[in-house]
This record gives C-alpha cells, structure tokens and sequence, in this order.
C-alpha cells in the first residue's frame, strides 16, 4: 500500500505552482459568478490576469475578524459561499457567531489527506471525540473519514466513563479528537480497569500537542501525528510520520504575509497565515487566519514534496487600546511603508510613571537622526499619538511576527 494518499504529493515545484495556478483561476471565475461577495471584492480582476502564483498577492485580503459583520449584513455566509442548488448539507455556529457551510461535497473539510497521513487506512474504525455541536469539527472528521473508507463512532466530548467503555467494547483502532481528551480517556480506562489497548493511532488538533503528552501517548504504543485547522477551512496541514513541520494540504494555497497587511513575508519570517481555498462551495480567497506561523526550508523527509509551516506560533490579532486611542497593526505598516531604509519594525507599549508610552523600534542601517525625527512625526500623524523612536541595528529584533507588543504591567 501506497505512503501517499495520491500523486498530487509528490509533484515537484513547478509542476504545483502551474496546477495551483490553474485551479485559483478557475476558483476566482467560479467565486465572481457564483458568490455576491466575491463578485463585488473582485470586479477589477480577472482570472486570465493570474499569470503566475506572485498574482495572488494582488487580490484582497479576507480576515476573520470581518466576517460577523459581513454574515449579519448578508446571513448566513455574509454571501462568500458559491454553492451550487442542494450542496448545502449543515450549518454551523462557532463562536462570534460566525457560521460556516458544511456541504455533500466528498470530503469538505480536507480531512482525508490527513488521515491518511496519521496511518489510518479504508476499513479502520475511528472514535472521533471532536464536538458535534454546533462546530464544524466532528462532522469534518466523519466527511473525510468516510471519503477514507472508514467507519466512525460519533463520540464527541465529554462523558468520559462512556467513552472508555465504548472504546472497550467497541475496539476501535484510532482515535481523532484533542490530545489533553485522548489523555483523559487513557487515565480513565486505567482507572476503571478497562482495556482500551485496541487504540493504536491517533490524529489531533485543536490544541497544542506538548512533548510531554506525545511521549505519554508513545508510550502506551500509539502513533500521534497532528494537523492544523480552521473552522472556516478544514485541514491547511499536517503532520506527517517524519514529524517534522506540518505539511501543506493540496487543497490549499497558502502565504506567510505581514501582520494587518497582505504582504508576503520571505520564507523563514514569522507572519499571518493566509489561505486561498480550492473548495468552490465556500471559496474563501486570501483569508486571513488570524493565525501566526513560518514557512520552514527544505522538503519533508517523508517524501511528500509541497511546503511546510511551523506550525501555529500564537495570534497575529494585537491590536491595543492607548490613551484612548487603538493602534492597530496597519498603522505600524503604514509608516514603515513611508521609510525604505526600515526593514523590520515593532511598536512598544509600556506602562512608566503612570502613563502609557509608545516606542517604535526599527530595524535600519541608517542611524540619521532626521529618520528618528520624521518617523516620530509619522506616528503622531497616522496614530494619532506621541511616540517615541528607536533606531536599531538589522537583525535586532525577534523573528516571531509580532508587530505590536503590549507589555504594560501595573503592578
């Protein structure tokens, strides 16, 4: 039996880049004439204009902040689905309220590619103790399971003396859930003198996978491998038996951009994580995650051969309230736009003698006091606040994406 789930995983760089290519124009098309939100985002471009993936820079960006706004002017997708009559299955609630589509489309979510990935195989039953209410989560697992040949007991969260005896009784041979549950699970069939040995595999998400509880999970004679997702998305990646980064799934373009912005950063720079998705029922273009992350050098060794991301490394969210006023992440870019000579930048916030104060720090090879002057005048103009300027040698600060760092204490 194959490593890989399909060929798409071992195509080489250029032969992807034209494939992805291909597939965003025609999800752009799709997105214009099927989607009232796409249509009215995306007028000034045309599909035939994406030449190469460095276009995709181009298009505007999406965040997740925006969609309660739009959903409540235009319910229930806030009109960015482009779903053909009778696809839509489900709708579901996370919290904001955002509300995302789950459709009849195989696999919706992307889960299979990663399931697979996790060892798990046609035929295998999985115990899936992802939620089932309201979230999108355990009916995401149950589409690509399915798609997979697997069959599925419903588990959810929760009742996990019912859980242990299910599993007891039942023998399923993976489990798919959080890792901290899967835990709690093992503790309780200790516990109760229950024999849940049969879980030889798990895949998890939703929560960080410690060293700590991978080793534990190893030791009692389970594979652990994770995967990133959005409810929003699906699978974007996922950690294959090399467990070396989380590789990028096929059904997703993804870019590294700079906080509040929707310029892409070098590969290696930490950033937001932003997605363009091949699903045409809910084609979300450029969406921002909110997420920060990195994309690493190299290939797995694995042999799967598309990109990989660090993983999730915190919020690109910072916006902060000062004297009154909120700073948010485009304002820092806009004057760092202003000046060539910066190449990296981060605005401080601090709590000293009993008032706010804003310092920002940036990266240039220029030391002229004139720059310290003028980008001084810049943040009072777009900020709307004083702030003071700090002119610091290239490679200075932090690679870890943050833009704004509020380290106010009032203690």
């Amino acid at each position: 039996m194959s490593e890989f789930y399909d060929s798409l995983e071992t195509r080489n760089a250029e032969q992807r880049e034209q494939a992805l290519c291909q597939a965003i124009r025609k999800q752009i098309a799709h997105a214009k004439e099927h989607s009232v939100a796409y249509k009215l985002l995306l007028k000034d471009f045309e599909p035939e204009h994406l030449l190469d993936v460095n276009a995709i820079s181009k298009l505007p960006v999406t965040r997740k902040s925006e969609l309660v706004e739009k959903q409540r002017l235009t319910p229930p997708f806030g009109g960015m689905e482009a779903m053909q009559n009778g696809r839509l299955t489900h709708i579901f609630a996370s919290p904001g309220p955002i509300y995302e589509p789950g459709t009849a489309r195989t696999d919706f979510a992307n889960f299979a590619r990663a399931l697979y990935a996790a060892g798990f195989r046609s035929g295998d039953l999985l115990h899936n103790c992802f939620s089932y209410h309201f979230t999108p989560a355990g009916a995401m697992v149950d589409s690509g399971a399915h798609a997979l040949g697997c069959s599925v007991v419903p588990a959810g969260v929760g009742q996990t003396e019912l859980q242990a005896q299910t599993i007891a009784d039942l023998r399923p041979n993976g489990y798919v859930g959080t890792p901290s549950f899967l835990k709690i699970i093992l503790d309780k069939a200790h516990e109760l003198n229950l024999d849940v040995s049969s879980i030889k595999k798990a895949m998890v998400s939703g929560e960080a996978l410690p060293p700590s509880i991978r080793t534990g999970l190893i030791e009692r004679g389970i594979r652990v491998q994770q995967c990133y997702t959005t409810a929003d998305l699906g699978v974007i990646a996922y950690e294959s038996k090399a467990q070396e980064g989380l590789i990028i799934d096929e059904g997703v373009y993804l870019e590294i951009v700079r906080p509040g912005t929707g310029d892409r950063v070098a590969d290696g720079e930490v950033g937001e994580v932003v997605v363009t998705s091949l699903n045409p029922d809910y084609p979300l273009i450029r969406f921002a995650t909110g997420d920060l992350s990195t994309i690493m050098s190299g290939e797995s060794p694995c042999g799967r051969t598309n990109k990989r991301i660090k993983g999730w490394m915190g919020r690109a969210d910072q916006t902060a309230k000062v004297r009154g006023m909120f700073i948010h992440p485009e304002q820092v870019n806009k004057i760092v736009q202003r000046y060539p000579e910066i190449s990296r930048a981060r605005l401080t916030i601090n709590w000293i003698d009993e008032a706010d104060q804003i310092t920002l720090q940036c990266e240039t090879s220029c030391a002229d006091q004139s720059l310290n002057a003028a980008i001084r005048d810049s943040i009072r103009e777009i900020c709307k606040l004083r702030g003071e300027v700090e002119l610091l040698e290239p490679g200075s600060l932090p690679n870890d994406g943050i833009v704004i760092d509020d380290i106010r204490k009032y203690d």
